[in-house]
């Protein structure tokens, strides 16, 4: 009786043994993060989180089945619940929960992407960054329109656009906006080499000054980016002469309607620096970010003559150039006739 009993004990032991040691295996190991339809999933960290702000975050995302089980793990993982990183973490199904928390103490996020081009405002680029990283709009635009944070990059507030230089990079998600500013200054300096540098000189233009004409190109010609070159050469040759630069997009980045189809007289009278029908040489700052192709276009212009510039009949988005105003009538009237004969007014 008594060795039956030994027996009995000795098996409901390792009975329960075996369940706790099961638990705790379930706990560890069996897969807790759920994710429905999709096999993976982001998980935002953001800056100043909790691990409690994880945990419920985790759960009532819908991203764990079991809150408990993982935060008893948690629990059992040093430096993790009093060391939470902010950041943008990939979530894969049937991760379990030692998989889960090594990742999210691990700090190892996912990367994000971060392009921007067509910008003409601060206002603008601040709402087009902030839909990628932590930072928000707010604070973007505050930092990029602070004369003295934008001074000790020797910029102001016209020119702190040509800062950006447009491309893509990779960002961490909790970049914050000083971070950010921070890494387009170092990107601008790859940028500007000693080539550029060299050829920007012999242009007597700085480079916010290259970067501003560079944006009135690429806006006189958004759609044919080889004729570029020579669309910089024309407007150098104004410079050079002192002829004024009258580039219809200034006018329309002056009157601030980014709609307008067609200049007409009572744009032209607006008062504004950027008006290059009525104010001689650059405008303050870029009336849009230049790309890559367009500050290379101004920095290796093709020399000519013209002074003279028209759309081309055959609206391929080329243009007929002049060195005679004589010349570019004739042109000019090509065009009208063409658009009067297609009947768009």
């Amino acid at each position: 009786m008594f060795k039956k009993i030994i027996i009995s004990i000795l098996l409901i032991g390792l009975f329960i043994g075996a369940y706790i040691a099961y638990n705790m295996y379930s706990k560890i190991y069996k897969a807790n993060v759920t994710l429905e339809k999709s096999k993976t999933a982001y998980f935002y960290i953001k800056t100043g989180s909790t691990f409690q702000d994880v945990s419920n975050g985790l759960y009532e995302g819908g991203y764990i089945k079991n809150r408990n089980s993982f935060e008893w793990v948690a629990e059992k993982k040093s430096n993790f619940k009093n060391n939470i990183k902010p950041g943008k973490y990939l979530l894969k199904e049937g991760m379990n929960n030692n998989d889960l928390i090594d990742l999210l103490r691990s700090g190892k996020q996912e990367p994000v992407k971060l392009s921007f081009d067509h910008i003409r405002t601060v206002k603008e680029l601040a709402g087009k960054l902030s839909k990628n990283i932590e930072a928000d709009s707010v604070s973007i635009y505050n930092l990029l329109t602070d004369a003295e944070f934008i001074d000790k990059y020797g910029l102001n507030k016209n020119t702190i656009l040509t800062l950006f230089i447009p491309n893509t990079y990779e960002f961490y998600w909790n970049t914050s906006a000083e971070e950010l500013v921070k890494r387009m200054a170092e990107e601008y300096k790859k940028f500007w080499n000693a080539e550029r540098k060299e050829k920007a000189r012999k242009l007597n233009l700085s480079q916010s000054e290259v970067s501003t004409l560079a944006s009135i190109v690429q806006a006189e010609q958004s759609m044919r980016v080889d004729e570029r070159p020579r669309v910089a050469g024309l407007y150098i040759n104004r410079l050079r002469t002192g002829m004024l630069l009258q580039s219809d997009p200034t006018v329309i980045y002056a009157v601030g309607d980014f709609e307008i189809k067609r200049v007409t007289g009572k744009h032209l009278a607006v008062d504004s620096p950027y008006n290059t029908y009525k104010q001689a040489g650059l405008p303050p700052g870029p009336i849009v970010l230049p790309s890559i192709k367009s500050l290379d276009a101004v920095l290796n212009y093709e020399k000519h003559n013209y002074i003279y510039m028209c759309a081309k009949e055959d609206f391929s988005g080329y243009h007929n150039f002049a060195v005679g105003y004589d010349e570019h009538q004739r042109n000019a009237r090509k065009y009208q006739q063409e658009l009067n004969r297609r009947n768009i007014h």
